[in-house]
């Protein structure tokens, strides 16, 4: 897999959310043109793009914030966890409350609460840049 994509309403916003994260900025670009318009389906995309590199190099995020045609928010605009469709993206952290109290100041909500999955894992979900789930998993054994 090279990425995952997450739409987004505030570029800038979602950068600093993931830098906080542990993850890199790798680069920002302007996207429009008739190769975008063919790739995703639509006329007249322009839409700016920011590539997130995890510390390791394996896996990279892309944050999209489109200009034209405007994003459309979903019904409702928080969606639950069962909603049809990509569901989450998990990150492995050191100190799950470290992380959450970091990510508070940049919009992160937690969904449920910090919970416990036997002896291995501490697990939570949080609501990160335009209402998308992220989980944290905090390995304990």
């Amino acid at each position: 897999m090279d990425n995952v994509a997450i739409v987004v309403d505030d570029l800038d916003a979602a950068i600093a959310f993931f830098t906080e994260l542990g993850m890199e900025l790798e680069g920002r670009a302007r996207n429009e043109g008739l190769f975008v318009d063919q790739t995703v389906g639509m006329d007249g995309v322009r839409c700016d793009i920011a590539m997130m590199r995890t510390p390791d190099g394996q896996g990279r995020l892309e944050l999209t914030r489109y200009l034209d045609p405007a994003a459309l928010r979903p019904e409702p605009a928080n969606t639950p966890p069962n909603t049809l469709g990509l569901h989450r993206v998990m990150f492995r952290v050191e100190d799950i409350e470290g992380t959450v109290a970091r990510l508070r100041p940049h919009g992160a909500e937690l969904v449920g609460e910090i919970a416990q999955y036997e002896d291995l894992y501490r697990i939570c979900y949080l609501r990160g840049p335009a209402g998308i789930f992220v989980a944290l998993a905090e390995q304990i054994g």
